[in-house]
């Protein structure tokens, strides 16, 4: 089965100088930004390994990004609110590509890893909440390993890790829309 993620060096791991990870990702999503794309950030501040998205959001927003911006730590998008969220979002915008950004959990060797794919995310699959996918593009950043007999394992997670994460997301975002 092929891969849905972007092959190298479309996912890259926030370790490296952080001018090359997010050079790396904005070149990547340089093609897919234009001005009917929508930015959508899931996750809760809640829980530091969730707060990746709306980090993210709030990032962008306090910089003024120029393309539309939902879920930041002031307005979460998150399991309770997302189903509505989504809804509003797709009427306010019925014509938006839409870029979902949130967090995941995957294989040890992967934490820190920030990937692109083609499609859209599923928020709390990690958890096993089923919710609904979002997203025609998606960036997830793996800041934990999926360990099936803990769901709750994600409550550990460093906030620097998510915080330099974010800060990469944003970054290429910036870049990429200065780019195309």
């Amino acid at each position: 089965m092929k891969s849905q993620f972007y092959p190298y060096p479309y996912r890259t791991r926030i370790h490296y100088a952080k001018e090359n990870a997010s050079l790396i990702l904005s070149h990547a999503l340089k093609e897919k930004i234009n001005d009917q794309c929508v930015i959508i950030c899931v996750g809760t501040d809640r829980c530091i390994g969730d707060a990746l998205g709306p980090l993210v959001g709030t990032l962008l927003k306090d910089k003024n990004f120029r393309l539309p911006v939902y879920g930041t730590l002031d307005e979460p998008i998150h399991a309770i609110n997302l189903e509505e969220s989504i809804s509003k979002i797709k009427s306010k915008h019925p014509k938006g590509f839409f870029i979902a950004i949130d967090a995941c959990l995957g294989n040890e060797d992967l934490i820190g890893h920030i990937h692109i794919k083609k499609g859209p995310i599923s928020p709390g699959k990690g958890v096993g909440k089923s919710l609904p996918n979002i997203g025609n593009l998606s960036i997830i950043g793996i800041v934990d390993q999926l360990n099936h007999e803990d769901c709750f394992s994600i409550h550990s997670i460093r906030l620097n890790l998510v915080m330099k994460m974010a800060q990469v997301i944003v970054d290429a975002l910036k870049n990429s829309t200065y780019l195309s």
